[in-house]
């Protein structure tokens, strides 16, 4: 594929040292080198998440317009692992965005049976979850990421702060932070 080429023989230069580099110059070509290592790992998951081609392309492309200025105020220690967090939030992002805007036939969603549709999951818990989902949009993006990794993807603190390059000071601060205002979210929006 002439879109992705994978470089990994060509690394010469570690990571942490071109993030550095980059912060100190702002110079985009060292960005492209960095972020050009692990291009074909991106297109890979949006291509998991969009299964269409062109739209992974057009992900990849503002994956790295969103690398620009988040590289620039976060500290990075694992790039690798940290741009495959940024590009599942993009990707969920995309798809969540897409599908607000999606219209349906009422053919198509029609069940006889609203058993199936629900499964086992009861009106009530569904719409919990989908007021933990709004709250969850109301958090900041430290404490959003930092709460979804240790609640939802049971991570701890130590793979938290490798991932997401926070300190692990921060981490704790985003995790107690984002779970007390996602509470109170929650509390403030289920009366509705």
């Amino acid at each position: 594929m002439k879109f992705i080429k994978n470089t990994d023989g060509k690394r010469d230069t570690a990571d942490v040292e071109l993030i550095a580099r980059y912060k100190s110059s702002g110079d985009l070509e060292i960005l492209g080198t960095l972020y050009s290592r692990y291009m074909h790992l991106v297109y890979g998951v949006c291509l998991n998440y969009f299964k269409d081609e062109e739209a992974s392309k057009d992900a990849v492309m503002q994956i790295f317009e969103e690398l620009i200025p988040k590289l620039r105020i976060h500290e990075v220690q694992n790039f690798k692992s940290w741009l495959h967090v940024l590009t599942r939030n993009h990707c969920l992002m995309a798809m969540r965005k897409s599908s607000r805007y999606q219209t349906v036939s009422i053919e198509d969603q029609f069940v006889e049976n609203d058993t199936f549709v629900h499964l086992d999951i009861s009106d009530v818990q569904e719409q919990q979850f989908t007021v933990m989902e709004k709250c969850m949009e109301t958090l900041s993006e430290e404490q959003r990421q930092s709460v979804d990794l240790f609640y939802l993807q049971e991570k701890c603190y130590k793979e938290v702060a490798e991932i997401t390059g926070y300190e692990m000071l921060k981490v704790k601060s985003y995790i107690q932070n984002g779970k007390r205002n996602l509470k109170i979210c929650i509390e403030k929006n289920s009366g509705e």
